[in-house]
This record gives C-alpha cells, sequence and structure tokens, in this order.
C-alpha cells in the first residue's frame, strides 16, 4: 500500500477510534455530600417526596463517613413519614437510633418515631396495638430526654394515648355487660382503675363496675364505687346518676 494511502487509513482509524468513544455514556458525577443534601431538603419542600429520598439514599450510600450522613437518614425516614408511608418512616427512625443514639437531634428522631405510630391509631372500635407502641415512644422521649423542646408535647401525646386505651377496655366491658356477661367485664374495669386513674373515662369504669356487682350480687361492693364516684365526681353524668341512686336506695 502507498505510503500516501496508509496516512489516510491511520487518520481514519484514529477518527473511529475517538468516535466510539464519543458515543459511549458519559459517567454520573458523583455529587458532594453538601449538595445532595441541598437538593434533598428542597425536593422535600416541594413535597417531592420519592426525588428527596433518592438524594438522601445517596448520602447515605455514597457518603456514609460524611457530616450529613445522619441528618440524610433522618430526613429519608421524614420523607416517608410526610408521604404518609409510616411503615418505612418507622424502620428509617429506627435505624437512625440504633446508629447514632447520642445524636443532637436524637431527641426530634425518636419524637417522629412516636408521631409515625401515633398518626396511625385506629378507632376505638379496632386494635389499639398502635396506641401502645405510640404511648411507649413518647414515654422515652420524656425520659430519654427530658430537656427536649419535644418533651412536653410528648406529655400531652401520652396522656391522650392513656386516654384511647382506657377508652378502649371500657368500650369492651360495656360491650360484655350489654351482652348479658357483666363477669367478662370485671377484670377490664378494675384494670381501668388500677392504671388510668386520670383519664376521662374513669368515672363511667366506676359505674360500670357498680353495676357488674349489683348483677353478681355484691350490693355492698356497689353502694361503695357508688359513694365514691358521687363524692370524687359529682360534676359527671355519672356522679350525678350514682348520687340520684344512692337517694333512692335510702
Amino acid at each position: 500500500m502507498p505510503a500516501a494511502l496508509r496516512r489516510i487509513a491511520l487518520v481514519l482509524a484514529l477518527v473511529a477510534a475517538a468516535g466510539c468513544g464519543w458515543l459511549k455514556p458519559q459517567a454520573t458525577p458523583i455529587l458532594p455530600a453538601e449538595e445532595l443534601y441541598q437538593l434533598g431538603e428542597n425536593q422535600l419542600n416541594e413535597k417531592r417526596y420519592e426525588d428527596a429520598r433518592k438524594s438522601f439514599t445517596k448520602i447515605v450510600e455514597r457518603h456514609p463517613n460524611s457530616s450529613y450522613a445522619p441528618r440524610a437518614r433522618f430526613l429519608l425516614g421524614e420523607a416517608f413519614y410526610r408521604d404518609a408511608e409510616f411503615d418505612k418512616a418507622i424502620k428509617e427512625f429506627e435505624t437512625f437510633l440504633s446508629f447514632y443514639p447520642r445524636h443532637q437531634i436524637a431527641d426530634l428522631v425518636q419524637y417522629r418515631l412516636a408521631m409515625a405510630y401515633y398518626d396511625q391509631v385506629k378507632p376505638i372500635e379496632q386494635d389499639q396495638t398502635l396506641a401502645k407502641k405510640a404511648l411507649e415512644a413518647f414515654k422515652t422521649v420524656v425520659k430519654q430526654y427530658p430537656e427536649s423542646r419535644y418533651a412536653t408535647d410528648s406529655l400531652a401525646k401520652i396522656d391522650i394515648c392513656r386516654g384511647r386505651l382506657a377508652q378502649k377496655e371500657v368500650w369492651v366491658a360495656a360491650y360484655y355487660i350489654n351482652q348479658g356477661n357483666p363477669s367478662a367485664a370485671r377484670q377490664r374495669l378494675e384494670l381501668v382503675l388500677k392504671d388510668y386513674v386520670r383519664t376521662l373515662v374513669y368515672p363511667e369504669a366506676l359505674w360500670l363496675l357498680a353495676e357488674v356487682n349489683n348483677a353478681e350480687g355484691k350490693p355492698d361492693a356497689a353502694k361503695e364505687l357508688l359513694n365514691r364516684l358521687a363524692a370524687e365526681f359529682p360534676y359527671t353524668d355519672f356522679g350525678r346518676r350514682a348520687a340520684q341512686r344512692l337517694s333512692a336506695q335510702r
């Protein structure tokens, strides 16, 4: 082959090789943790929850030792929480607390974990397991982070959860009584009187337990409960009922 043709062939080969390089997809650059975090925050604020989760996941996976990794882990859970994917949010919050139990936002994460249970609490007629889990999670906030800004609201939520659990016990007890099985209600009502003293259904529990005692042929025990009800809760409907019944028995 003449020298000129060899030079042309070489040039064409180099061009072809270069062309193949141009056709290859360029590698996606790994953004710094700071940029990913800012991107994720913006997406979260814009309610683009799936995009936000992708950004925070990249920080957790590609920059696990950066100062942004703990907060990214929390905001990954927060993106699930705001998207009402509570089970996934709970998993992320629990993972954060296992990795960073003493982090400066650990109190916030524990509070959010409690709220993820609390926001799923069912009506009284249904199972109250989530109310129990929320109660324990809020107790953890108060116990482990008593100075936290979330402690006060956690105390309020504890009262609400306790009230819900007491209400459930009274609801079941009333069902048994209405079904003609008052003895089956006793244990639940005694539990309310023992463990749920400062709840709104406490007077009702006293009244129903007095009804149970009457049904079981224990008038003295019933009268004792009615006296207590009339004396301690005179401003309630059940307190007034107790006073009326005691007056009629004299």
